[in-house]
Parts: structure tokens; C-alpha cells; sequence
């Protein structure tokens, strides 16, 4: 089976290289932001879109035009990737996967894309136009590289990110069928009664971040001491983001690995920030990374990822009974059952009815306990239906 992956690596460049580099991401930008105006302008008045082979001979001829020669400083097929990129932002707007695309501000993340030219020897690795630069790879490239991405983070660092083609073997399905309910209080409660505690990296860090923007506030603008200020709190804002990261990928790891059946709701995260109480808990979770992870580690290492309608009362009803209570609050984590007479823990309640209310009913399971292969293999099947099985 074959997939495609990444390798990132933090890179070192010396002045010069910089300011090379610079010059790519200045004229990626520009283009980027030229050809989005181009696109509204052209619908405004036409009605009809531009598609990129489009835009790319309207590249050409405004490259020789004098007021834009710097342009042929950059790579000219780093600039024709911006313009897949930008029909790429079109596309996922009008199938509704994204926000219509925005500008791109000089002062955020920078990324440069080059589909070939690039080369890896040693502890080196070559860039067009740019040169060979040091590059740290703590883990060998395995696979056929196809393009390199070049990115400066906001702290100043840069970053080189390898997508590489490679062959995998077929996943076996092995372990045991979960159910999962995300929460806040708990970030994961499994319907085997494990507890996965929120780490809460960003309330964790509140304090000292309020601190460092409160000093950067205080500098005068554009001055050397508030640029200093400004590193630190994007280094800040880095570190809270990699530690996210971290938990994450190593909790879907943990969890791709033991189970061959995940069942998960299916949330509205973006409706759900709209509640200003609870969404910077919300987006401090990163519950929606989370299942993005699920779903490719899960092609990859051999589990299947279900979801259920968000709709359906998990934590409300009883599993033994069914008896479902409407009056259940955000803080009671217990109810009482009046039919059962006992009580209730609602996130592992929860996660149990999420399992149930998947394979219920289905011919997914044989009788040696093991789930018959789906057609749709380590993905998202359609919220509130069972598997299609060939």
C-alpha cells in the first residue's frame, strides 16, 4: 500500500541564505495575494472563474512587465505551487471543507514550496536558489521524496518539511473495539473505563503568557525591544503548541494500536466555541486534531474509525435501561438511574452507548469476534450509519 508522509526537520541558514530566503517567501506572498484579488475582481465582473493554468499564463506576461521584474528572483515553479495552492483554497470553500481563502500578512508564517530541484547528502540539504544549508534529521527519510516546504515560524525558526511517497504493508486488525467520549474535564474516557486527563497545556501557561504580552504592550512599536518581546511570546505560543502535539500524537498512537475498532462522536467544534464560558477550554483540547489524527494513523496501522450522529444522547441515556435524562446538567458528572437504582457515571456511560449504538445490528463482527473489512478502511464513515460492507 502506498502512502504519502511527511518528515520535518528544523534547518539552520547563515545571513545571506536568509535573505535569499526571504525573497522567496516575499514574492510567494505577493503572488498569493495578487492572483486571490485577480480571481474576486475577474468573478465580480464576469461571473465565470479562473482556474490555475489561467493564472499562470497571466503570471508569465506580468513577470516581464518592468514594476514586476523582481519576481524572477524567486524559483518560478515555487510561484506556479502558489497558484495550485490558491485553486486549492477554492475548491475546499466551495465543497465547503474551509473559509473562503484571506490575504496573506507578512508578519505570520511564511512557507515556501519546492516540487523538485531539492536534494538531501550528509547532514546538508540543497535548496534552488538558495543553496545547501544544514539540516538536523533525527530520523532517516524513508520513501521517494516528491516536494520540500520551506517555513519560518514566528519565533524565527525555520523549518524544512519533506513529503516523501512510500510503500507500506497491508494493516492487520488486531485488539479490541472502543468507544470514546471527549470531554474537558477528561480529554478521553474509553468505554473500558480508561481516563485520559485534559493536560490543559495553554491554562497551564496563561499566567506567564498575560506577562509577556503585557511587557510587549508596554514597548514602543517597531522598536528593538518590542521585537524581542514579540519572540518571546510566540515562543511561547510555539511551546504550548507542541506540547498539544505531543500528547496527541502519542494518545492516538496508543490508542490506533490497541483497538481495530474506534467509535467517536461526531461534534460541532465549531458550533461549540461559539459558547465564550467554555471555548478556550474548547480549543485548548484540540479535539478535532485529534480525530484528524485517528483517521489517517488509522489506515495506516490497521483500525477502523466510526462516528456516530452528534445528535444522539449519549451521556443522558442508560445503557442497561435506556432510560434517558433530559434534566442532565454540564456539572453533574453522576446521575441517578430511576429505573436501574444506581448511579451513572456519564462519560463512561457515554462511551459505551457510542460503541453500542455503532455495532448494533451490524454484520461487521464474525464468530471468531473479529470485524469483517470494511470498503472504507481507516476513515470516517457517514455520521449515524453503520459500515458498508462489501
Amino acid at each position: 500500500m502506498n502512502i504519502k508522509s511527511g518528515y520535518k526537520y528544523r534547518i539552520y541558514l547563515n545571513i545571506e541564505q536568509e535573505a535569499q530566503l526571504s525573497k522567496q517567501f516575499g514574492a510567494t506572498r505577493f503572488t498569493y495575494n495578487y492572483f486571490l484579488r485577480q480571481r474576486i475582481d475577474h468573478y465580480a465582473s464576469t461571473g465565470k472563474s479562473q482556474t490555475s493554468y489561467d493564472m499562470i499564463l497571466i503570471l508569465v506576461q506580468l513577470k516581464k512587465q518592468p514594476e514586476f521584474s523582481w519576481l524572477n528572483e524567486a524559483h518560478s515553479q515555487v510561484l506556479q505551487q502558489v497558484l495550485f495552492d490558491l485553486d486549492k483554497a477554492y475548491h475546499n470553500f466551495f465543497n465547503k471543507h474551509a473559509n473562503f481563502p484571506t490575504f496573506k500578512k507578512k508578519h505570520g508564517k511564511q512557507s515556501c514550496r519546492f516540487p523538485q530541484g531539492f536534494k538531501v547528502e550528509g547532514k546538508k540539504l540543497y535548496i534552488p536558489k538558495i543553496g545547501w544549508i544544514k539540516i538536523v534529521l533525527h530520523r532517516p527519510i524513508e520513501g521517494k521524496m516528491k516536494n520540500l516546504t520551506v517555513s519560518r515560524t514566528k519565533s524565527g525558526k525555520y523549518f524544512a518539511s519533506i513529503q516523501v511517497e512510500q510503500e507500506i504493508n497491508e494493516p492487520t486488525f488486531e485488539g479490541g473495539q472502543i468507544g470514546i467520549d471527549l470531554g474537558l474535564k477528561d480529554f478521553a474516557v474509553t468505554s473500558d473505563n480508561q481516563h485520559f486527563p485534559t493536560p490543559k497545556y495553554y491554562r497551564k501557561s496563561e499566567k506567564r503568557l498575560a506577562r509577556l504580552q503585557r511587557r510587549m504592550n508596554k514597548c514602543q512599536k517597531d522598536s528593538k525591544g518590542r521585537e524581542k518581546a514579540r519572540l518571546k511570546v510566540a515562543r511561547q505560543h510555539e511551546r504550548i503548541a507542541n506540547q498539544r502535539k505531543d500528547f496527541l500524537h502519542k494518545l492516538s498512537r496508543q490508542l490506533i494500536e490497541d483497538n481495530q475498532l474506534i467509535v467517536i462522536e461526531d461534534l460541532n467544534v465549531k458550533g461549540m466555541v461559539k459558547n465564550h464560558n467554555l471555548a478556550k477550554s474548547i480549543n485548548d483540547a484540540g479535539w478535532s486534531e485529534f480525530v484528524r489524527q485517528l483517521g489517517y494513523k488509522g489506515s495506516w496501522y490497521g483500525c477502523y474509525i466510526g462516528q456516530i450522529d452528534r445528535f444522539f444522547p449519549s451521556s443522558k441515556r442508560h445503557l442497561k435501561c435506556g432510560f434517558i435524562y433530559e434534566g442532565l446538567t454540564l456539572s453533574e458528572r453522576q446521575w441517578w438511574c430511576p429505573d436501574c437504582q444506581e448511579w451513572v457515571d456519564r462519560d463512561v456511560n457515554a462511551a459505551q452507548n457510542i460503541l453500542n449504538w455503532y455495532t448494533v445490528g451490524t454484520t461487521g463482527i464474525n464468530a471468531d469476534g473479529q470485524i469483517v473489512r470494511p470498503t472504507s478502511v481507516g476513515s470516517l464513515v457517514e455520521v449515524g450509519s453503520p459500515w458498508a460492507f462489501s
